[in-house]
């Protein structure tokens, strides 16, 4: 998924990027900035400390009584009588109408050797001007200067000048900015970080609500509960809302699939009478018939109204154990004529079914009423919560059913042995109900010779 996509999708990512993007920019910007500022400074600090020296070296020369400048008093910074130090100043005779130029005629200690080569311009009397001239051992140096009359030769001009090395001002600066950059990457670090938590901390409650939907979906709640912030809550009473309206309907569609039930039933019922007090003729006979394929026939579907709509309910769950140590018991006083054996797989605790109790009683009624007609002796069951699904197995060692007829028998209404009592709708009903919740049922050979039936529905967590 390209960036731009995971931006419009994700508000995590999005307030991330976000803000990333401005303590970035703001970080450079600062950078820069204070970069700037203390370059700046530096350089006034540094220009301002060579006009001291001038201003030294101009207050402190004298032109002796034959013509040569001298220094009256030593210039005072210890770096002007240590060899190459950095710091220089040179005295130059500026040629004139009486004089020929003599650049270095005086200079400092440090200079050893060394003459600076500074251009000579049209230099005003008394006024500065800066230049970036080479320096001894390849050094560069930024130089200042100063011609002056002096009294004593008033039309002879002397050049005075003070040199420093670029070193003395590059270096700190370079310090300087590494300490700065350190710093500002430290501060985005933080930065981030607290942008990374207070997203996490600001998005928590986001996260809730999906476990408390969560929670609904799988059967464990019926409404969404628990504190929220107040800019959440609203969402979260809105969804109530729509979940308890939903059981509502819910709720109004069975109280009328039993008021058509009864409304049904009661007509059926006194035909059914009309047909007895008929005698055994043969058209009560074929009312009579009629009656029952209808009454099943509104059973059957009344069934499949209520779980259409039970499926849709969010939150419903209902726990596998009991229901079927229930039918269990049930199936034993029913076939206890047959003596058979039914052995229940132990499961885990938790398993649960993510749908209504009486679908379940429904679906494994009519597994476990067919297995105990056509077994010999064993029933088994067993159920197991897979991948999200629950998976029900009841094996018995009947004599089977043909492959060829398995997905017939399925059908509504088709038996497998016309000679064993039953409507033919057991598995149609399981199916049905099954496929109602997403899930299926089918029929497969058993290791004990009959017949296997899967049943695979929703699990609850």
């Amino acid at each position: 998924m390209s960036l731009p996509a995971r931006l419009r999708e994700s508000l995590r990512v999005r307030l991330l990027a976000g803000t990333l993007i401005w303590i970035l920019a703001s970080i450079a910007v600062a950078g820069w900035g204070l970069d700037a500022l203390i370059r700046d400074h530096v350089e006034r600090q540094f220009l301002a400390e060579l006009r001291t020296h001038l201003d030294q070296l101009t207050a402190n020369l004298v032109v002796g009584k034959d013509g040569a400048p001298e220094l009256s008093t030593p210039l005072t910074d210890p770096r002007f009588s240590r060899p190459y130090s950095g710091l220089y100043w040179q005295v130059d005779r500026v040629a004139g109408s009486t004089a020929s130029a003599a650049p270095g005629l005086l200079r400092s200690r440090s200079l050893w050797d060394y003459i600076l080569d500074v251009p000579h311009g049209t230099v005003p009397d008394g006024e500065l001007h800066q230049h970036r001239v080479p320096g001894p051992q390849g050094t560069r140096l930024t130089a200042i200067e100063r011609s002056i009359y002096p009294a004593q030769q008033p039309d002879q001009a002397i050049r005075l000048i003070v040199a420093a090395d670029e070193a003395g001002m590059i270096v700190p600066m370079q310090r300087f900015r590494g300490m700065l950059w350190v710093a500002l990457g430290l501060l985005a670090t933080g930065l981030v970080a607290a942008a990374v938590m207070q997203v996490v901390i600001g998005l928590a409650p986001l996260a809730r609500v999906r476990r408390e939907l969560t929670a609904v979906r799988e059967g464990k709640a019926q409404l969404m509960a628990g504190p929220f912030p107040a800019e959440v809550k609203p969402l979260v009473d809105e969804f109530n809302v729509v979940l308890g309206q939903n059981a509502e309907v819910v709720e109004r569609a069975r109280t009328l699939a039993g008021n058509l039930a009864h409304a049904l039933k009661t007509p059926l019922s006194v035909l059914a009478n009309a047909a007895r007090a008929e005698g055994d003729g043969e058209f009560a006979q074929l009312v009579g018939d009629q009656i029952e394929i209808a009454r099943r026939q509104v059973d059957y579907h009344l069934r499949r109204a209520r779980s259409a709509a039970a499926t849709r309910v969010p939150g419903a769950r209902t726990a596998v154990i009991p229901i079927v140590e229930g039918l269990v018991r049930a199936m034993q006083r029913i076939h206890a004529d047959r003596h058979l054996e039914l052995a229940v797989v132990p499961m885990a605790e938790g398993l649960a079914f993510r749908g209504e109790e009486q679908d379940l009683q429904e679906m494994l009624g009519n597994l476990l009423d067919n297995a105990c007609k056509w077994a010999r002796h064993r029933i088994e069951l067993s159920a197991k919560h897979e991948y999200g699904r629950l998976t029900i197995t009841i094996d018995d060692d009947g004599k089977g059913i043909a492959r060829e007829r398995r997905q017939e028998i399925v059908q509504r209404g088709a038996r497998a042995d016309e000679q064993v009592e039953g409507s033919g709708l057991g598995l149609a009903i399981v199916d049905e109900l099954a496929r109602l919740y997403e899930g299926e049922i089918r029929l497969e050979d058993s290791a004990r010779g009959g017949v296997r039936a899967v049943l695979i529905l929703p699990a609850a967590s």
